[in-house]
């Protein structure tokens, strides 16, 4: 494995994150919609960086099953239960790789009527944001091609308990 990025680093990023969210969000009491499960722990510890009055809801997704490639297809696994009806919904992804599950949330949540619905991914593709630079409305890190573990992300349900970043090397 090779480390992408280090607790400090991301601790700084989320910290620059909830700095921008903050300043957007500052007269609203947003709903974060967390992506399950990899989103979790990014989830922690932004809500406690932003500091505000916000609520919070969960939905679970799958493309990936049990592989490191997307099936292609995704599930809708678990839903939220808050209705969005005129909130500001903010989405909270993990990472953001071809960006097919963020366009079905986009659109099973657009759906609902929201007053607004944004983005806000740890990490994103560097592929992917040079085909879409509007894939996410905030974007921790830029990553290159490769599986990504640690800090909540997983492969299999394994490594989601390292505190850095890293890059599964082929094995």
């Amino acid at each position: 494995m090779k480390r992408i990025l280090s607790r400090r680093q991301v601790r700084q990023t989320i910290k620059r994150l909830s700095d921008l969210i903050r300043e957007e969000y500052r007269d609203k009491r947003p709903l974060l919609v967390c992506v399950l499960k990899g989103g979790f722990v990014f989830l922690a510890d932004l809500i406690r960086e932003l500091d505000m009055p916000l609520q919070v809801d969960f939905i679970t997704v799958s493309s990936y099953g049990s592989g490191r490639a997307s099936s292609g297809e995704v599930r809708i696994v678990q839903d939220i239960t808050t209705d969005v009806t005129g909130r500001h919904v903010l989405i909270v992804e993990d990472i953001v790789d071809s960006g097919l599950t963020l366009d079905r949330l986009r659109q099973r949540l657009h759906s609902r009527s929201p007053a607004s619905l944004r983005v806000c991914a740890l990490l994103a593709r560097r592929d992917a944001l040079a085909d879409n630079p509007d894939l996410a409305d905030y974007v921790g890190h830029a990553v290159p091609p490769g599986f990504v573990v640690g800090y909540g992300i997983d492969s299999g349900e394994d490594y989601r308990y390292l505190p850095d970043v890293w890059m599964l090397e082929d094995e």
